[in-house]
């Protein structure tokens, strides 16, 4: 497994957690910086997967 997909998602999962956190105290700040960081981790993890389907092309 690509190490993309690993790390991609813990900053999509960091990210909602911090969303959240803002939308919770009313914090627009922290909020929009965690819904930064999930689709940053969104697509780290699809860049990842893709990583994963190239190199199985290429054993097949």
């Amino acid at each position: 497994m690509d190490r993309n997909r690993i790390e991609g998602t813990k900053h999509e999962v960091k990210g909602a957690i911090k969303e959240a956190a803002g939308k919770m105290t009313g914090n627009k700040t922290q909020q929009l910086e965690g819904n930064l960081e999930k689709n940053a981790g969104k697509a780290q993890k699809e860049a990842g997967k893709v990583a994963d389907h190239l190199r199985h092309e290429q054993k097949h």
